[in-house]
């Protein structure tokens, strides 16, 4: 549907390769059986780190990895020592590091470790392992420490970067628009099009992404999936107006994700006030699917949800139509406007993409 919010210049491109851009739009999700870095792109688990309005939260990427990185060192005594930042935040002149074993503290210019981190430890996020040297740790520290052996370790990344690789997500698709890559356009646009949908799930933002805090298991899937499955095709409004050109995407997908989040609670509390009121035997019924019999909300109870919900499950799927036909147009007005017909027509091979492990559990759509 993002597809015919575009302009005409664009539109007639997308119509061409619709076929490609809706079945790969799936491929994040089966990527994320490959890669441990998949899975993490899909949320964020804002409510671990601060309350609404979530400033503790560097909104850039490089700054929220500094704040969560700890220093490690192995002394010439075998012992592992942790350097980490007392306090965060770019507008300060100094950054404080605490040795947490022997209580001695180092004062780094902000500048010079946000320099450091860029060229020494960032560069070094997909390998299993981050290592420094014990030369960059005394320059960086102004003195001689005791140090054998070094390493960096991130305890940010775990808890989700939806919003950051966005980000990614959008800079590189501008990028696939001004170098006329159309393998690269079709795939990041389809990719795009998955995790913006995401950003619009209010359960990708929260820890308790699948109700498993609250008592609600498998209220993830009953969002996202049964309730647009039941009610999607016959009752929702899926004409949305034109895409918009966006100034500044960072900031729009923050405020996604942020919109998301102030539906969590409704979410929770609306079902948890109708599982009080409706009979067991009446919430969960059986239907046939394929080959295989699946234990399922009924209808009455959904219907009852989807109801209570006052029409939340479409304005999220109508938000973020329209926000993957803005990216999209945002990427090729920023690419200077490339003339599309040229790109040919020819549909891209299929990418290889490993099948699901079903031994692999991932929160993504528990």
């Amino acid at each position: 549907m993002a597809v015919f919010t575009l302009p005409p210049e664009m539109s007639r491109f997308y119509k061409k390769h619709l076929e490609y851009i809706t079945e790969h739009a799936v491929d994040p999700d089966k990527r994320r059986y490959a890669t441990k870095h998949e899975a993490v792109r899909h949320y964020i688990d804002i409510d671990h780190w601060d309350v609404y309005p979530f400033e503790k939260v560097p909104r850039n990427w490089t700054d929220a990895l500094i704040r969560h990185t700890t220093i490690y060192v192995l002394n010439g005594g075998g012992d592992t020592l942790s350097f980490g930042l007392d306090t965060f935040s770019r507008d300060l002149e100094y950054l404080t590091f605490r040795d947490h074993s022997e209580s001695n503290t180092y004062a780094v210019p902000t500048k010079q470790y946000r320099q450091f981190f860029l060229e020494k430890i960032l560069p070094q996020f997909y390998a299993d392992e981050w290592t420094v040297t014990c030369a960059d740790l005394s320059t960086l520290f102004g003195r001689e420490i005791d140090c054998q052996s070094a390493f960096a370790e991130e305890h940010f990344s775990e808890y989700g970067i939806l919003p950051y690789h966005l980000e990614k997500m959008q800079f590189d698709l501008t990028r696939a628009f001004q170098q006329k890559d159309l393998r690269r356009i079709l795939r990041l646009s389809a990719e795009m099009g998955h995790y913006i949908g995401d950003a619009h799930v209010p359960l990708h933002t929260t820890e308790n992404y699948n109700g498993q805090l609250t008592g609600q298991p498998g209220i993830h899937a009953f969002w996202e999936s049964r309730l647009p499955e039941l009610f999607a095709d016959k009752n929702y409004d899926f004409f949305v107006g034109p895409a918009e050109y966006w100034e500044r995407p960072d900031e729009v997908f923050w405020e996604t994700v942020l919109a998301s989040h102030v539906l969590v609670d409704s979410v929770l509390q609306i079902e948890r006030r109708l599982s009080e009121q409706f009979p067991r035997d009446q919430q969960f019924c059986y239907e046939d699917r394929l080959d295989a019999t699946i234990r399922t909300q009924c209808e009455a109870y959904s219907r009852a949800y989807h109801e209570a919900m006052d029409g939340m499950v479409e304005e999220r799927m109508r938000a973020s139509i329209r926000a993957i036909g803005s990216s999209w147009f945002t990427a090729w007005v920023n690419a200077g406007q490339p003339d599309l017909s040229k790109l040919g027509s020819e549909i891209p091979l299929d990418e290889i993409i490993p099948p699901p492990d079903p031994r692999v559990k991932s929160r993504v759509h528990e």
